[in-house]
């Protein structure tokens, strides 16, 4: 059977409301808001943890965290688990990765065929003959050394003499070039079905951009220099107070850099859409993917990064356009989706999309099923039968849960739950725990955080989301 190519693009840490097509009247990103002109917008997706290495290893397999294991940075995935992009190249597929997959683990391809200008490494690197005293001896990075801190982010970001990740986009248009043209042999190869994924660092701090960009940017960016935090002995952790960790001018210049960054992405994806024009491939005959893997605080709240369950932490931008044929038929060009949806789906959704079956239990990681329901029934206007359910954890602990306007967050049982309802509260400044309107969605909240294995009452016996 024919199988369709699929472009699958992918950012790191970029907020969807810095978004042309979610109204902000700032940000430059044509190519994106062409996508969603002519695509669909699901304007709730989450991620299933708003850190970078669970919530890469969660979209993979297809499970929440807490399903596949991997519930924090540096984890990964054990050698040959089954991922979306294993089950694809089991049917034919040439799963490509340009960029960033967050693999740290022995088996770095997991499932992909070809992997270009990646971030592969292993931690710790394997070396024969090995003294862990020696290692064990190394100090710890604590005399400023290592990662520094939100407040130094803000202090040294601003800009740089050219943009970042130049070598990934200069992968992405030599495969390209080799697979649809391969002029210096004449051998091209186009006939064998392709999901190229296209995975940038950015807009990922540190906050850096080109001067043009900065320059733009700079005095028309609208900070968030915000003073008072959310009461939360976790929501409130990491604080970056204007006028005292760093001057609101520091603030505005890393949010500057931060909206450059995005202009930036959304250039090179152009770039690479010109590309596959040029090679005589048609993009409306492809489906187009573009997502992050979490947002970015960027001080609201007075937090910056991830982490958190604040929607501009967990919330992420989540285009699917199909092709040019599929989006007559089905009428979706340039609808909006606002049931809720995870990352965890597009594992369900590929595979629905490309016409690959589903694997079977036993065939996935720890052979207990997928936590992914295909997104293609709601493109289709399909809702009758959608579970209205979006699931996020940070570490082994702190969870999410999201149905309709409700969001409800567990911290452990020392920390208070919240809950925010996000028609009465979109700022996400009240917590409505306690909110006698909220009791019964309360009490099916804590039975369905039980069910999700969390909590001291957790059900011991967790295998999956049941999807």
């Amino acid at each position: 059977m024919s199988r369709p190519n699929i472009l699958f693009l992918m950012s790191d840490e970029h907020r969807p409301d810095v978004t042309g097509y979610e109204g902000n009247r700032v940000v430059r990103t044509p190519v994106l808001d062409e996508l969603a002109r002519t695509g669909v917008v699901f304007r709730n997706a989450y991620t299933p943890s708003p850190i970078c290495v669970p919530c890469r290893q969660a979209m993979a397999t297809g499970q929440l965290p807490r399903t596949c294991g991997v519930e924090r940075f540096g984890e990964d995935l054990p050698p040959f688990s089954m991922t979306f992009a294993k089950r694809m190249s089991q049917f034919a597929y040439q799963m490509v990765c340009v960029g960033k997959l967050h693999h740290n683990g022995p088996d770095q391809m997991q499932g992909w065929t070809q992997r270009l200008a990646g971030d592969m490494r292993i931690t710790p690197p394997y070396i024969e003959g090995r003294d862990e005293a020696s290692f064990a001896a190394i100090p710890p990075n604590e005399d400023g050394c290592g990662k520094w801190s939100d407040a130094k982010e803000c202090f040294r970001s601003g800009y740089m003499p050219e943009r970042g990740e130049q070598s990934r986009t200069r992968a992405a248009l030599g495969f390209i070039r080799g697979k649809y043209v391969n002029s210096r042999y004449d051998r091209p190869n186009p006939h064998q079905p392709v999901l190229l994924k296209i995975s940038y660092g950015r807009p990922h701090y540190p906050y850096f951009t080109t001067q043009e960009k900065f320059d733009y940017y700079l005095n028309r960016v609208e900070p968030y220099l915000e003073t008072e935090v959310f009461d939360h002995p976790f929501l409130s952790k990491r604080r970056v107070i204007p006028g005292e960790d760093v001057s609101p001018r520091e603030i505005r210049r890393t949010t500057a850099a931060y909206y450059g960054m995005i202009e930036e992405i959304d250039e090179d994806y152009g770039v690479v859409l010109d590309a596959l024009r040029n090679a005589n491939q048609d993009p409306d005959d492809w489906w187009i993917i573009y997502t992050s893997d979490h947002g970015e605080m960027l001080g609201e709240h007075g937090i910056w990064e991830k982490q958190k369950f604040f929607e501009a932490s967990a919330r992420v931008p989540l285009i699917i356009r199909p092709p040019r044929a599929l989006r007559t038929a089905w009428g979706c060009a340039g609808s909006t989706i606002s049931e809720n949806v995870n990352l965890c789906d597009l594992f369900a959704t590929l595979c629905d999309m490309s016409g690959v079956p589903l694997p079977d239990d036993a065939e996935t990681f720890r052979g207990a099923g997928l936590d992914s329901r295909s997104l293609l029934p709601l493109m289709r206007g399909e809702t009758s039968d959608w579970n209205d359910e979006t699931v996020s954890q940070f570490g082994g602990e702190n969870l999410m849960i999201k149905w309709g306007r409700l969001k409800y967050q567990y911290y452990g049982p020392e920390a208070p739950e919240v809950l925010f309802d996000l028609a009465d509260d979109p700022a996400e400044r009240r917590n409505a725990i306690d909110d006698a309107r909220h009791a019964p969605m309360v009490d099916r909240f804590r039975r369905r955080r039980r069910e999700l294995g969390f909590g001291p009452d957790a059900d011991p016996g967790y295998r999956n989301a049941g999807y």
